[in-house]
């Protein structure tokens, strides 16, 4: 599924689009995810990348610092901070940003899982087993109502 994500948003639908696509689009990069993992604060992390992300899609529809800040619920110093990338989530956001602008379009990469994967084969091999198992069942079920008619019971 794919859809427009304003890089100009006009209206706050746009600024939501574009909020949301660089939110997920920094949050999944590998790197980040790993970061986020790794970190003992990760309500803090993933707190500063969305205020980040929100701050950025407001600034690109061109609300003030002031505006921004109010509805984001932050204060200026922070919201300038995150848009001049003197934050690693404000410096994060903004590459995302870019790369959605020198791309034209945003590839969100979906993390494999790895156990998921295993849990997947492990899963196949315990069908293919009890498909086995019913069909000796069955085969027994026959040898038990062939004896049944032979003793007459």
């Amino acid at each position: 599924m794919s859809e427009e994500v304003p890089l100009k948003p006009v209206g706050k639908e746009d600024v939501r689009k574009l909020e949301l696509a660089l939110l997920l689009g920094t949050l999944l990069r590998p790197d980040v995810l790993e970061k986020v993992r790794s970190s003992e604060d990760r309500l803090t992390w993933l707190d500063s990348l969305l205020i980040a992300a929100g701050a950025l899609a407001r600034d690109r529809a061109g609300y003030s610092a002031s505006k921004i800040a109010e509805e984001l619920g932050r204060t200026e110093a922070t919201v300038r901070n995150h848009l001049a990338g003197k934050t690693e989530a404000g410096k994060l956001v903004k590459e995302t940003y870019e790369e959605i602008k020198s791309k034209g379009s945003l590839e969100i990469p979906i993390p494999t899982l790895g156990p998921q994967k295993e849990l997947e084969e492990r899963l196949k091999d315990y069908e293919a087993k009890l498909s086995e198992l019913r069909s000796k069942l069955n085969d027994l079920q026959k040898i038990v109502d062939d004896m049944i008619k032979l003793l007459g019971i």
